[in-house]
């Protein structure tokens, strides 16, 4: 019946239209029922006329784990869906929703991740072919599907893996110790989710893009994540941008940047051959509201 309604709900999505037919279809379907809470995904998938499965991209909101929203990412997915990726921005639990802690987050994470793949074939996804992306706090989250895969709730499939292609994120927590972000939401575990205490050989590659006048992510964190990374052989590219300060990659902060980091953004993905058709970037933020 799940993967009845799946279909369905992808039938009778509304069809989005940017310049040069970049269509896709967006809608909204529950992936997790936990403790009476319903956590939905917003799914935007391109129009194509071949039925072969598609990349994915997944979007974590930011908000320190205290709240925040799906549509944090709207306009990245909007444009990646034109390029071809099917964009996925799930909810999960938060303490100003649901009065939960970060670790709550962190299985909200890795379920939607085992969901997506659990699901593929209705999805039309590749299921090898999964890039996870979150900024500050979502970028926590992303980092976590890459390193923990110990943090579940009862009803996941455990033999699915949470681990992606690659990483994308945007002024992400990398050290929720008393050096980073969050130490006191951590009551008393403040290394067991810090993705840099945690880093291993094999990692999905990275792709940072930080502030470097950052006060509520210290730079410094992410400098030290990429430095560990690369001693043990991983890719993490690291993009620091002068003179900018927490969550400087959004369009309502920065226009300019926001057209930055998702030219960034699609530069990396290319390197995968995950995209489709010319980049029209410079067109899309233009053309924003």
């Amino acid at each position: 019946m799940k993967k009845i309604l799946i279909l369905l709900f992808l039938f009778l999505s509304a069809v989005q239209v940017f310049s040069q037919a970049n269509k896709f279809t967006t809608t909204n379907f529950v992936y997790k029922t936990i403790d009476g809470h319903a956590l939905e995904m917003t799914f935007y998938k391109p129009v194509l006329s071949s039925a072969m499965n598609l990349p994915a991209l997944v979007f974590f909101f930011g908000g320190g784990w205290v709240g925040g929203s799906p549509e944090h990412f709207k306009l990245q997915a909007e444009y990646l869906a034109s390029r071809g990726m099917i964009v996925v921005c799930p909810d999960y639990r938060v303490k100003s929703r649901q009065g939960t802690t970060p670790f709550e987050a962190v299985k909200d994470a890795l379920s939607a991740i085992r969901y997506l793949r659990n699901n593929s074939r209705e999805l039309g996804i590749d299921s090898d072919k999964i890039v996870v992306a979150g900024g500050s706090a979502g970028g926590h989250l992303a980092a976590c599907t890459a390193l923990f895969e110990n943090y579940n709730d009862a009803d996941d499939d455990l033999s699915v893996s949470t681990k992606p292609l690659a990483l994308v994120l945007f002024n992400p927590v990398v050290d929720t110790g008393k050096r980073g972000y969050g130490s006191e939401k951590m009551e008393g575990r403040e290394f067991e989710i810090s993705p840099v205490h945690h880093i291993v050989a094999g990692m999905a590659p990275t792709l940072i893009m930080h502030g470097k006048e950052d006060v509520t992510v210290p730079y410094e964190n992410v400098e030290r994540f990429t430095c560990l990374m690369k001693q043990i052989g991983n890719k993490c590219e690291l993009k620091g941008y002068k003179n900018q300060t927490h969550g400087f990659f959004n369009y309502s902060q920065s226009p300019k940047y926001f057209k930055k980091t998702l030219m960034e953004t699609e530069r990396f993905l290319e390197e995968f051959n995950l995209l489709r058709g010319e980049s029209w970037a410079n067109k899309y933020c233009n053309q924003i509201n």
